[in-house]
């Protein structure tokens, strides 16, 4: 069986269904605390129609998930979002307001007061989570140095809602699950040292996890059919090798800067 296809994903449900694990969405999560529950959480940045098969497989499984959507085209659609709600999933805000804004702090806070409007049309919104946007130098979680989110009722965001030593951050960023080699900022600091290559690896130690987990998906980066999967391998090795030069490059002109400084 070839790693990260719809059947793989819905293998490695299963797994966790075999030891007893509850699934929760984020929301209800913070609000219940159980004690060995995961949370599934899709990131839908691109090929929103992608999410919808995920969702009705989770459905079948009687997995409640959340999905946080981005307000772009790519990614917001409110037949869909509806569909996904209906189907028991939590619906979650996608933000990246920072980026959109250039940076701009005044700005952002009123694009993302508008947009977290827009999805409570569809969804009483609760939760958040930021958007990398990796091409970007604006981290959008730096919107909360300066505001809080509390302030307009959103109860958590994952990036600062949730404790990393207690709960295991599972992500399959660059295709890996060991995300933070790939990632830019999908990243979070834990006590956990696992070191998955793929979901095979995580099936195959499945028994030697702790009790809650977060595990966070990219829809786009699965495969429903054997071309999907070529094409989808190939997409992800090329951006991948992209974000690493970026980073490396952004990581230079930082320490050039500090030591003009």
């Amino acid at each position: 069986m070839r790693d990260f296809t719809l059947i793989m994903f819905e293998l490695l449900l299963r797994s966790f269904v075999k030891q007893e694990y509850s699934f929760h969405t984020f929301e209800l999560f913070l609000a219940q605390k159980p004690e060995r529950s995961i949370i599934i959480r899709h990131d839908i940045d691109d090929s929103k129609f992608r999410a919808l098969k995920f969702a009705e497989m989770e459905r079948r499984l009687g997995i409640s998930s959340s999905y946080y959507f981005r307000i772009k085209k790519c990614s917001f659609n409110e037949d869909l979002m509806r569909r996904i709600a209906d189907m028991g999933h939590e619906i979650g805000y996608h933000y990246e307001d920072l980026s959109l804004n250039n940076g701009n702090f005044e700005k952002a806070i009123v694009s993302f007061e508008k947009n977290l409007n827009t999805f409570r049309k569809i969804y009483p919104v609760k939760t958040i989570c930021m958007h990398g946007r990796a091409l970007s130098k604006y981290d959008n979680r730096a919107l909360w140095t300066k505001y809080n989110y509390r302030d307009f009722g959103i109860i958590g965001e994952p990036y600062f809602d949730l404790n990393y030593d207690k709960v295991l951050y599972l992500t399959d960023t660059g295709q890996s699950w060991s995300g933070s080699r790939y990632s830019i900022r999908d990243k979070v600091k834990s006590k956990y040292d696992f070191n998955f290559h793929s979901t095979f690896d995580i099936i195959a130690n499945i028994d030697k996890l702790p009790d809650q987990i977060m595990i966070t998906s990219h829809p786009d980066r699965w495969a429903f059919s054997l071309f999907e999967w070529f094409v989808i391998n190939t997409h992800m090795k090329t951006r991948d090798r992209l974000k690493r030069i970026l980073f490396r490059n952004r990581s230079i002109n930082i320490m050039e800067n500090d030591n003009q400084s």
